[in-house]
């Protein structure tokens, strides 16, 4: 018998056996019907290769102007490793193309992550009350992105990224029941609850329309019951 090409692919086995011992972990420690004391990691930009597992999307995939790079910035004795979003907004309609009437957006999000011998590669975030991103921000009208496994592949669930301290660092909670189902960027009804236990990405996009220069830090992002003693120390919440 031979292997299917899926198993014979990269990092297939390790992503099974991870995938593996994290299930494990929830039924010894029976996360499934305690609440979870641990933050569960999604995007963690200290590992350079994090940054290449993410896509950018901007208007100048449909002839637009705007200009985006997502790059990934070392760590230093005063910032962490994270990823630099950035470019710029550009409102110019493209010639010859008279249909687009809207430009003036700029995006990342994480790819779709390889199959593991469980099938999709989806996290369930169901256990957990916020999504935590740990930022820098320009101020700029930014929102959080999150895509599920649904019925729909082009709703998104969209959520404000209200910062506190433009040009510092600080984490920002994000409940996910106030995240609300989009499509096309504009809000669907009837509202459907978020399918929790299929999240296939997340990302950031700015769609504030305002021309000119971006730039957003980002460093981890999690789901979470809220912020450690750590986190809050880190975070000058104390």
């Amino acid at each position: 018998m031979r292997p299917s090409p899926q198993l014979l692919q990269p990092g297939f086995l390790k992503r099974s056996l991870d995938e593996f011992k994290r299930l494990s972990n929830i039924a010894i420690k029976q996360e499934g019907i305690r609440t979870p004391t641990k933050p569960y990691h999604l995007i963690d930009f200290s590992d350079s290769s994090t940054v290449s597992a993410c896509k950018t999307m901007s208007d100048a995939d449909m002839g637009g102007f705007s200009q985006v790079s997502l790059d990934y910035i070392p760590k230093t004795a005063v910032e962490p490793a994270h990823a630099r979003f950035h470019g710029n907004i550009s409102l110019e309609l493209p010639p010859n193309k008279p249909h687009i009437q809207r430009t003036g957006y700029a995006a990342w999000r994480n790819k779709d992550r390889p199959a593991t011998l469980f099938g999709k590669s989806l996290w369930d975030i169901d256990p957990y009350v916020y999504l935590a991103l740990r930022v820098k921000s320009d101020g700029r009208k930014y929102f959080v992105n999150v895509q599920t496994e649904s019925i729909v592949p082009t709703d998104l669930h969209q959520h404000r990224l209200y910062t506190r301290r433009p040009g510092e660092w600080e984490t920002v909670l994000i409940q996910w029941n106030e995240f609300v189902r989009t499509n096309h960027g504009v809000v669907v009804e009837p509202q459907t609850e978020m399918l929790r236990q299929k999240v296939r990405t997340v990302g950031i996009g700015l769609i504030d329309r305002v021309p000119g220069p971006f730039d957003l830090a980002v460093s981890r992002v999690w789901a979470t019951n809220g912020l450690s003693d750590g986190d809050m120390i880190e975070d000058k919440r104390t």
